[in-house]
């Protein structure tokens, strides 16, 4: 079964960066799209961005375009969130998920999820 353990989350002023990191313990990592996901209290989580298995292919919110950046290394079975230009309205926890589909912005369509790390942003 695969587990997906994030890190990298934390406090950053507003303008500032940080990358979360999501290493997945299986085999099989370079078969799956890994997504990023973030949920605000009070609110409904949200699709961030995705990476395909190839890392080819990625897409992302139009909230985050331009200033994240989704990746991964498939020999380290580890994908990758580069934030940058962070703003207050980017505080949430942040999970990264894996699904089989090729895209997918759906959480319904991932099945395997990460426990999440808190991203706060300071104005």
């Amino acid at each position: 079964q695969v587990q997906l353990v994030e890190s990298g989350g934390g406090l950053v002023q507003a303008g500032g960066s940080l990358r979360l990191s999501c290493a997945a313990s299986t085999r099989s990592f370079s078969m799956y799209t890994m997504g990023w996901f973030r949920q605000a209290p009070g609110k409904e989580r949200d699709f961030v961005a995705a990476v395909a298995w190839s890392a080819g292919n990625t897409w992302y919110a139009d909230s985050v375009k331009g200033r994240f950046t989704v990746s991964r290394d498939n020999a380290k079975n580890t994908v990758y969130l580069q934030m940058n230009n962070l703003k207050p309205e980017d505080t949430a926890a942040y999970s990264c998920a894996a699904t089989r589909r090729f895209y997918s912005v759906s959480e319904r369509e991932y099945n395997v999820w990460g426990q999440g790390t808190q991203v706060t942003v300071s104005s």
